[in-house]
């Protein structure tokens, strides 16, 4: 594979300038390309930041398709995994002609398992009228699907509750024993990965595969020549949940409910093992509301001495050992019961690490939810592990994003995955930002911390939301300032308001294409990974710099640790990570070569601390003033 031949596949002569409408040839994607191919063929690991418009995905694909090597491309998110499965890789494969094969590879959540599914129906109990509705639903598309994968059921949602009744877990998996081992949609789709030269997966599967490595066990995913990792921007976080440990209340549910379900089904002698499991359930409930009423992350200390959380934790603690005694014997009736004492004992175990001291060089914190909970140790540092990771492995190794430096610069990003490469290269964005964009800073607005700082930005941004007629995200750096936001723009201006929250992101977004003129308020789920284009979205207005809450219980114990191997946590870590955030953000507004709209920065700290010009400086060069008429009249530009 020549390093011309993908530079001139994606120029003006290219199948692609035939197959694709509107494609244009960008310099930035051909050389994109190039050096992609480059590190392919000399086995070098790569960095690339590829700005909004570069054509990323084409630029890694060809080459990917062309090195006739096996390749994994990873994303963060599962909607760019399918976009990817879906739309961008039939098209490439077409233009292309090679006879590569692909597959996608999901987490086993992913994909229906018909054992529970039977004991779902079989159990008949479930909360509302709505969820055995949906198990009818799925029992008839169950005897239509061939992959399985639950987003083809696009009439529920995939945060509905009834998934994790039907999917199965690493817990709960029967594996080989399951009577539908052989048409298991798990194991077809891991026998098509094995099979295929591209396989499309996502960070989390990436990272689970990293850990059954590591603990000796088989792994997940097929031996490849090259990994690719799309929206690398997230992966350090990714890597941090997965080189830790946690254990849910959901789980913890889910075994004693699973126990109940095998017991029924395969044996109904004891009334009393029934009651043993539901105990657990109602303990489990109990521990739930022991951590108190409201939905929060904190460090594990500031509840650990509480006594009646103490005395709830130790019957959670007992009641899973009296579940475990009782599945020794049932565990050589029934495999079922068989894999519920393997959960037992590892859950047990897991539970008691986890409410007890955790090594100094881990953070031991929690987090509740509306009806359950999440008990964490987290690792300070996971960059010795993941350079370790890359070293076992031995494969070419490519990150790329939108976002990975800081004023120009890659060390944050290599810094925190413990990445040695220099090799690493920055494409601007072909759009034209001087012309397209508008960055306005407006004045006079208070601190950011004061109590009316959320009121004076909703009055800044009114005469901007009038002027562009709608169109407008209006991204929050918390979810108490977008209520606030909401109720005071309410009745306020003429046009749809939206509000995150009140109807599934996707819905959302989709009526915010459909109005064409609405105003979208929304907080971290909509900083990224959200493409619209045109008129729809004409202003993107960002309340605060996007500093991480020092409360949380994971950045309050990084920055201490910072602080006491003398590192300055603020420069290191905070600054570059909000950095990276706000170029995120900023990113939705100008998504195509014809966009044209504003960004409109509210945070005052911008011009007033000397960090604000780290921020400025990391945004595309776009015209820039603290004027109100200026932006008006360029938004009456744009809609004349």
């Amino acid at each position: 594979m020549q390093q011309s031949d993908v530079s001139h596949l994606l120029g003006e002569d290219g199948p692609f300038s035939k197959l694709v409408p509107g494609f244009a040839a960008r310099q930035q994607q051909q050389e994109m390309a190039e050096r992609v191919a480059d590190a392919i063929e000399k086995g070098s690991h790569l960095i690339a930041e590829a700005g909004t418009g570069t054509g990323k995905t084409f630029a890694y694909l060809v080459p990917a398709l062309m090195s006739k090597s096996k390749v994994l491309i990873s994303t963060g998110t599962k909607n760019l995994q399918d976009q990817l499965f879906h739309k961008d890789l039939p098209i490439v494969r077409k233009a292309l002609a090679v006879p590569a094969t692909v597959a996608l590879l999901k987490g086993r959540a992913n994909y229906l398992c018909l054992h529970r599914l039977d004991l779902a129906e079989q159990e008949g109990r479930f909360r509302t009228p709505e969820m055995a509705n949906s198990v009818i639903n799925i029992r008839e598309w169950a005897a239509q699907t061939s992959s399985g994968d639950i987003a083809e059921m696009t009439s529920i949602s995939e945060d509905d509750m009834i998934w994790s009744s039907v999917t199965s877990t690493s817990d709960n998996c029967l594996g080989s024993d399951c009577h539908y081992f052989e048409n298991c949609h798990v194991i077809d789709a891991r026998r098509q990965a094995q099979e295929a030269d591209v396989v499309v997966i996502n960070h989390h599967l990436l990272f689970a595969d990293m850990m059954l490595r590591e603990e000796g066990f088989a792994e997940l995913l097929p031996q490849a020549d090259a990994i690719i990792i799309d929206e690398a921007h997230q992966l350090a976080d990714v890597a941090s949940s997965f080189f830790g440990e946690s254990i849910s209340g959901n789980q913890l549910l889910e075994l004693a409910r699973d126990s109940e379900a095998e017991y029924v089904t395969e044996i109904n002698e004891d009334p009393n093992f029934i009651r043993i499991a539901s105990v657990l359930q109602k303990l489990t409930q109990d521990l739930r509301l022991s951590f108190g009423v409201e939905q929060r992350r904190a460090d594990w200390q500031s509840i650990a001495h509480d006594k009646e959380f103490k005395k709830s934790v130790l019957a959670v603690a007992e009641q899973l050992n009296e579940l475990e005694k009782q599945l020794v014997p049932l565990a050589e009736r029934s495999k079922g019961l068989e894999s519920c004492y393997e959960r037992c004992v590892e859950l047990h175990s897991r539970f008691t690490k986890l409410t007890t001291d955790v090594p100094d060089d881990h953070i031991h914190w929690f987090e509740t939810h509306k009806r359950s909970f999440v008990l964490h140790i987290t690792p300070f540092d996971i960059s010795e592990i993941f350079h370790s990771q890359m070293q076992t492995m031995k494969v070419v190794w490519m990150f790329t994003s939108a976002t990975l430096t800081v004023a120009n610069n890659f060390e944050h990003f290599k810094q925190r995955l413990g990445i040695e490469t220099d090799n690493t290269a920055v494409w601007d964005s072909p759009f034209n930002y001087s012309k397209q964009a508008v960055m306005y800073v407006p004045e006079s607005l208070p601190d950011p911390t004061t109590p009316e700082y959320t009121e004076a930005v909703v009055k800044k941004a009114l005469p901007i939301i009038e002027a562009c007629q709608g169109g407008v995200f209006f991204l929050f750096t918390s979810h108490k300032a977008l209520q606030q936001a909401a109720d005071l723009l309410d009745g306020e201006i003429d046009v749809p308001l939206m509000v995150q929250g009140d109807k599934p992101r996707d819905i959302l977004l989709s009526e915010f294409r459909h109005h064409g003129n609405a105003v979208l308020l929304g907080t971290s789920s909509f900083w990224e990974g959200v493409d619209v284009r045109g008129q729809a979205l004409t202003c993107v207005i960002i309340d605060k710099l996007p500093f991480a809450s020092p409360g949380d219980p994971v950045l309050k114990a990084r920055i201490d640790n910072m602080r006491k191997n003398g590192g300055n946590p603020f420069i290191d870590f905070q600054l570059p990570t909000a950095v990276i955030t706000l170029k995120q953000g900023a990113g939705r507004l100008i998504r195509d070569v014809n966009d044209r709209g504003v960004l409109m920065l509210c945070d005052p700290r911008l011009i007033t601390k000397s960090y604000g010009k780290t921020f400025i400086d990391s945004l595309p060069a776009m015209m820039k003033t603290r004027n109100q008429e200026k932006v008006i009249g360029f938004l009456k530009v744009k809609s004349s």
